[in-house]
């Protein structure tokens, strides 16, 4: 079996969709940033021990903030707002926290790496800056908080 020509070249990070809630719930960006973690060290020495150094064991865990990007539409405006609102409010009570996906896609357009976010939900959202001689696109941005990344390798 000859080897796959995919894996001698490292994955393009331009094909990705976002969703939240399943496929009826897609949105398009054009940058998602924050898809990271890090897990503090605990150091511990006992007074007695013959080492003279700490050991070092796993504490907390930090998950960064997920920045999503995606352009100003005309007749999406709101689009962000309202986006927000399926985050905080459904039917009546306030379910603000939703899990969030993040795929990486290939050319056929099927998940590579899955990023699942837990409990997401949007922290910040942003209008695009204005500028009189800027010669380029609207840009809104919305930051979502989580309290979980998994990651998920397709086969």
């Amino acid at each position: 079996m000859a080897d796959d020509p995919k894996k001698n070249y490292p994955l393009p990070k331009f094909h990705f969709q976002v969703e939240w809630g399943g496929d009826e719930n897609r949105i398009g960006f054009t940058e998602v940033s924050g898809l990271d973690f890090e897990t503090t060290p605990i150091e511990y020495r006992e007074g007695s021990s013959p080492a003279y150094h700490k050991t070092k064991q796993p504490g907390l865990t930090k998950y960064t903030d997920i920045t999503l990007k995606r352009g100003t539409f005309l007749g999406n405006f709101k689009y962000f707002e309202e986006w927000r609102r399926t985050f905080m409010f459904q039917e009546g009570k306030a379910k603000y926290r939703k899990d969030v996906t993040i795929k990486l896609l290939d050319e056929e357009h099927q998940p590579i790496i899955t990023w699942t976010l837990a409990k997401a939900w949007p922290t910040k959202i942003s209008s695009t800056d204005l500028k009189a001689d800027g010669n380029e696109v609207a840009i809104e941005t919305m930051v979502l908080v989580h309290e979980g990344l998994s990651i998920v390798e397709a086969k």
